[in-house]
């Protein structure tokens, strides 16, 4: 008989996921747009026209409005199995046994490739759109500027500040850290002792910091994820999470027992499936975000 891990051990993946998944707030995003029996994501791309000036002697003015939807699909179909040969197992602590190859496999392959996957196709929708995306590399004399002129910019386009994320690698936190023409407040009489983190910046909702390996423009995904030969090193993403969509459909994690089947015969069987995708928002991608990455 199969056993289902999503339901049993529920609790610890969602713990997993949102401790180790940095990306984790992209797919909470557009809660509107929803997959129901497809693979397909349909956003709706509704325009109206504006003000025509009144006339009091008349009726009102005609408008137009336009409903299309951009259709995607999602394109990351992930799949692995492993065989358990039971002399491996211990059966009376088979459980904990099973929660423990559960835990390697989401810790060191499951959630670093989806982060993986997730940054480097928001870098291909960013410049499909043609979203700003700087070549300069960030120093801690230029570094305000170039933030400053990222966040004028998206303000100026009517991007929410205060939901905008700025994702970024430890080292550009480093060099933040360290910016010339930073202010900052130490308390060092406070207990704990002496705070330098870059809690906020300015008006944007969070600073979120990503592991390098991580957050490169490209990945060959054919066995797990490795840097493709084009990829290249992202430093920051500035984005507004309501600019993209990010969903995983389907999530299967079962262990069948030996006997189950002709497959398993003397064996566990451990399966594990995900069906995911990244897209942006063509009319708003574009405005909401910004990225910086070596050249």
């Amino acid at each position: 008989m199969p056993l289902n891990y999503v339901t049993t051990f529920g609790n610890t993946l969602r713990e997993l996921y949102g401790q180790e998944l940095t990306s984790d707030d992209l797919f909470h995003s557009n809660t509107d747009i929803q997959l129901i029996n497809t693979k397909d994501l349909k956003i709706p791309k509704l325009t109206v026209s504006g003000y025509k000036d009144h006339t009091r002697a008349a009726d009102f003015n005609s408008g137009t409005y336009q409903n299309d939807y951009q259709t995607v699909t999602l394109d990351h179909d992930r799949d692995i199995e492993f065989a358990v040969d039971p002399m491996d197992v211990d059966e009376t602590n088979q459980l904990v046994t099973v929660a423990n190859i559960q835990r390697r496999f989401e810790t060191t392959q499951a959630i670093p490739e989806l982060d993986c996957y997730t940054y480097s196709k928001l870098f291909a929708e960013a410049t499909r759109v043609g979203a700003a995306i700087s070549n300069v590399a960030p120093t801690e004399q230029n570094v305000l500027g170039m933030l400053d002129d990222d966040l004028c910019a998206m303000e100026d386009d009517g991007v929410p500040l205060d939901r905008v994320i700025l994702y970024c690698i430890p080292s550009f936190k480093k060099i933040l850290k360290n910016a010339e023409g930073i202010q900052r407040t130490l308390d060092v009489a406070k207990a704990g002792g002496i705070d330098r983190r870059v809690h906020t910046l300015d008006d944007i909702g969070k600073i979120k910091t990503v592991p390098s390996a991580r957050f490169k423009t490209a990945y060959n995904f054919t066995n797990g994820y490795a840097v493709a030969t084009t990829g290249k090193q992202i430093n920051y993403i500035l984005v507004d999470p309501e600019a993209q969509v990010s969903r995983v459909k389907y999530s299967y994690i079962h262990l069948f027992e030996p006997g189950s089947d002709s497959r398993t015969a003397d064996r566990y069987l451990y399966q594990n499936r995900r069906y995911n995708g990244t897209f942006g928002i063509d009319e708003l991608l574009k405005a909401g975000c910004r990225i910086n990455a070596a050249s």
